[in-house]
């Protein structure tokens, strides 16, 4: 069993930064791959990014390419989303989720989820 709770969201002006937090409990958190998906109202829950177990092999949504980047710390049971140049569009609910198997950008794939983080982009 697996519990995560997000953290680090708010308001930002558009181009701004934020930093999310996803701390985890358990004892075997380092063979979780861990993934950032997002919601909009009226909106389904899409993939943002993911990483591996291992740390590795991050892979991002096209839309946060080269703005978003995925880090876990194994040692704080911690996985991050850096988010930079953010825009009104990147205005969401952002969850956490923990995957037994592969890293994957299919939240189906996904055993464990977090409450999410607000984070709103004003213009």
């Amino acid at each position: 069993q697996v519990q995560l709770v997000e953290s680090g969201g708010g308001l930002v002006q558009d181009g701004g930064s934020l930093r999310l937090s996803c701390a985890a409990s358990g004892r075997t958190f380092s063979r979780y791959a861990m993934g950032w998906f997002r919601q909009a109202p009226g909106k389904e829950r899409e993939f943002v990014a993911t990483i591996s177990w291992t740390g590795g092999s991050p892979y991002y949504a096209d839309s946060v390419k080269g703005r978003f980047t995925i880090s876990r710390d194994s040692a704080k049971n911690t996985v991050y989303l850096q988010m930079n140049s953010l825009k009104p569009d990147d205005t969401a609910v952002y969850y956490c989720a923990a995957a037994i198997g592969a890293s994957s950008w299919y939240k189906g794939g996904y055993d464990y989820w977090g409450q999410g983080t607000q984070v709103t982009v004003s213009s």
